[in-house]
């Protein structure tokens, strides 16, 4: 056999071996997958967006949570969710699932969406593809043998995004969300700083995703009249996957979530 026909035989060798190998990683992949996102547009010139909050004629905004380091406040946080009949998001990390297995189980039974954000809490951008889809898939399942609810909300640690991350949590089967309204608990100015933060947020109107944090000293001690405050501006707090869309969207230059449906 010359070389050349030597080459092209291992040239075509290597070929077939890449072909099965992608097709390995997509039944892989699929095994774990909750669904199929179908979406026209989420970018911006050549920049990747996630979803900062939904354009909607409804009177909704939604609360979302990260529990990433302490347990402290959860449950206090929990307890007034639940005497006010008010469903929130709550986006959890692979060592907080590990550490408060019996708190997450109550946020799904409570009628919580759990989202996911990612398993070690480490900054994505970095990471290889592979890499985001390992942290994010490891989270997932671990959180699917806990509940048996299949995750497809994700937040990215610190709210660092960039087209591969979102990608990566696209091809996984979840939505990118970030969030329009800081609630700046973390900086722990008290707990009129969180109310008037939120509540009078020049971005706040309907669709809006407020972020807040479990663990922040004052979080749990404003929730209520956050509450209180949304409400009388005629605001019905509700869950992310109550208020976003699932399908044929597109999102614009704000990170706006737009449904294409008439």
């Amino acid at each position: 056999m010359d070389q050349k026909s030597h080459y092209s035989i291992r040239k075509a060798a290597f070929a077939m071996f890449a072909v099965l190998l992608v097709a390995s990683c997509i039944v892989d992949a699929v095994r774990y997958l909750p669904g199929t996102i179908t979406v026209s547009k989420s970018t911006v010139g050549e920049r990747e967006l996630p979803i900062y909050c939904v354009e909607t004629e409804k009177h909704q905004v939604s609360l979302t949570f990260d529990l990433t380091w302490g347990n402290e406040n959860t449950r206090e946080i929990l307890d007034i969710l639940s005497a006010r009949q008010v469903k929130a998001t709550f986006f959890v990390t692979g060592d907080w699932v590990d550490s408060y297995p019996e708190e997450v189980k109550r946020i799904y039974e409570e009628g919580h969406d759990v989202g996911n954000s990612s398993e070690s809490h480490r900054n994505m951008i970095p990471l290889t593809d592979m890499q985001c889809q390992q942290e994010i898939l490891s989270l997932h399942n671990k959180v699917k043998e806990l509940t048996g609810h299949e995750m497809y909300l994700f937040r990215a640690p610190f709210g660092d995004y960039d087209n591969q991350v979102i990608a990566s949590a696209k091809s996984c089967g979840y939505y990118s969300i970030k969030w329009d309204v800081d609630s700046l608990d973390w900086k722990d100015y008290g707990v009129d700083s969180i109310v008037q933060t939120v509540t009078q947020n020049k971005h706040l109107d309907n669709g809006s995703i407020i972020l807040c944090h479990n663990d922040a000293k004052y979080t749990a001690k404003a929730l209520d009249s956050l509450i209180d405050n949304l409400q009388k501006q005629g605001y019905e707090l509700v869950p992310l996957s109550q208020m976003m869309y699932r399908q044929s969207y597109y999102i614009d230059h704000e990170g706006r979530q737009i449904s294409e449906e008439e």
